[in-house]
């Protein structure tokens, strides 16, 4: 069996439980850059009379202040 390169999983400093993976062989560990999105959002149309109580309804265990 030949050996190749792999993840491994390393303690994460700090945090006795938590771990992390190396990158993978061959990969890229730098995120992406985030895609511009030029087109406009589109139109939703008219709005309806429960769209501000949707958006104004919480739920029961969320207090109010």
């Amino acid at each position: 069996m030949t050996e190749e390169p792999r993840q491994r999983v390393e303690r994460a400093p700090g945090r006795a439980r938590r771990a992390k993976l190396t990158p993978a062989p061959g990969s890229d560990p730098s995120p992406e850059a985030p895609v511009a999105d030029d087109e406009a959002p589109a139109n939703r149309g008219r709005a309806n009379p429960d769209d501000d109580r949707l958006t104004r309804d919480r739920p029961p265990h969320w207090k109010q202040t």
